[in-house]
């Protein structure tokens, strides 16, 4: 049993893989006054709820775009499951040809989620998460990872407009029966989902004429079925992206011995 953690600005997934499949997942929200023995404890809740045993766990392999919870969670998994975790880009390499002017600057997570898509998709590919921020990664025919694109998520943005304006209601992110709103709540609606479905759809036509070629985009993060659905832009909506990778890797690196 393998036990991944995707540590966010937003939330924090933790997944058990067992035979190279994902078999149950849960989250939490991200705090960075978090303590270890808040993580350790619902990690142990977790799992008792569903008959998984702490001393089944072979390895914890994490990554994270939060150092402020590193101490926290490092320590919660060698008190909780007995393991030192193996932490991306720390002691657990990212098998991917990085061609970033810097490559240190590039987020574990975008790496991880490029790795998981290229293996799981093929090249060439855009790799879309809808997250706090929304980033497009681009993978070229190689296989080598290029660099991409990152700007503010949907929540960011809806919460900047309201907080920038007296008048504004805060709205539930959904699509409106009608791009024309015909009152507040609507209009809102219209323009922070289908101004930002076509900001997506203007993006990957922008990234695949500078590619040259046809690269199929896939889309994972919170919000990535609803873009998807309203858009008909991704050739996939794969969820567990980041989980599947930081296994993948895991698996990539054990078998060459590292």
């Amino acid at each position: 049993m393998v036990f991944v953690v995707d540590v966010g600005n937003t939330n924090m997934e933790f997944g058990v893989f067992e035979q190279g499949k994902l078999c149950q997942s849960f989250r939490l929200v991200t705090r960075r006054d978090i303590t270890s023995d808040e993580v350790g404890l619902q990690i142990r809740t977790f799992f008792s709820i569903h008959g998984l045993r702490p001393e089944d766990v072979e390895d914890v392999v994490i990554t994270s775009v939060v150092p402020q919870v590193m101490y926290s969670m490092k320590n919660a998994f060698r008190k909780y499951l007995g393991k030192d975790p193996l932490v991306v880009q720390e002691n657990l390499e990212i098998p991917i040809v990085n061609r970033y002017s810097n490559p240190a600057e590039v987020g574990a997570d975008r790496l991880v989620n490029s790795f998981a898509a290229l293996r799981k998709y093929g090249a060439p590919l855009i790799v879309v998460d809808f997250g706090t921020a929304t980033t497009f990664d681009v993978i070229d025919p190689s296989g080598a990872y290029l660099g991409g694109s990152i700007y503010p998520g949907i929540k960011v943005s809806l919460d900047a407009l309201v907080g920038n304006t007296s008048k504004l209601p805060r709205v539930e992110i959904e699509p409106p029966a009608k791009v024309v709103g015909d009152n507040t709540v609507s209009s809102i609606q219209s323009g922070i989902v289908y101004g930002y479905c076509g900001a997506v759809i203007h993006m990957l036509k922008l990234i695949r004429q500078e590619l040259g070629v046809e690269a199929k985009a896939v889309a994972t993060g919170g919000l990535s079925g609803m873009i998807g659905r309203q858009t008909g832009a991704f050739a996939a909506i794969d969820k567990s992206l980041t989980l599947d990778g930081l296994e993948l890797i895991y698996r990539e690196g054990h078998r060459h011995g590292c």
